[in-house]
């Protein structure tokens, strides 16, 4: 079958829906209320689904990449909305470089972890 793949969208739970809500559009994502306790957060053409929906062991191993084409500077970018000044238990990690490439740490309010980054070859 020869079929192009279009998007994928993850689903992701949250502690309390409301502070998880404020959290990503903070960050420059566009929310779509799809239900009372499911939103569709959008940046460009990446998207995720954010629901009202808290299972402890599911949110602390959730993991997500998002290719950025500058890991610098959407650090810089996240570093100057104080994420974690507004939000109990958010974590931002400094840029590391690997062999593959760079890439930054964002926990969101609930704990789940954002890995931000760019490859060096693909």
């Amino acid at each position: 079958m020869s079929q192009k793949l279009k998007s994928i969208r993850p689903f992701v739970g949250s502690e309390n829906f409301e502070i998880s809500r404020k959290f990503y559009k903070n960050i420059g994502f566009e929310e779509v209320i799809l239900e009372p306790k499911l939103s569709l957060f959008r940046w460009n053409e990446t998207a995720f689904y954010l629901q009202d929906a808290y299972v402890k062991d599911w949110i602390d191993n959730t993991m997500i990449f998002i290719e950025v084409e500058n890991t610098d500077e959407f650090w810089n970018y996240l570093s100057s909305l104080n994420l974690t000044d507004k939000y109990p238990g958010v974590k931002l990690s400094s840029v590391k470089t690997m062999p593959w490439g760079k890439e930054c740490f964002l926990n969101d309010p609930s704990g789940i972890l954002w890995h931000f980054g760019e490859f060096f070859n693909t």
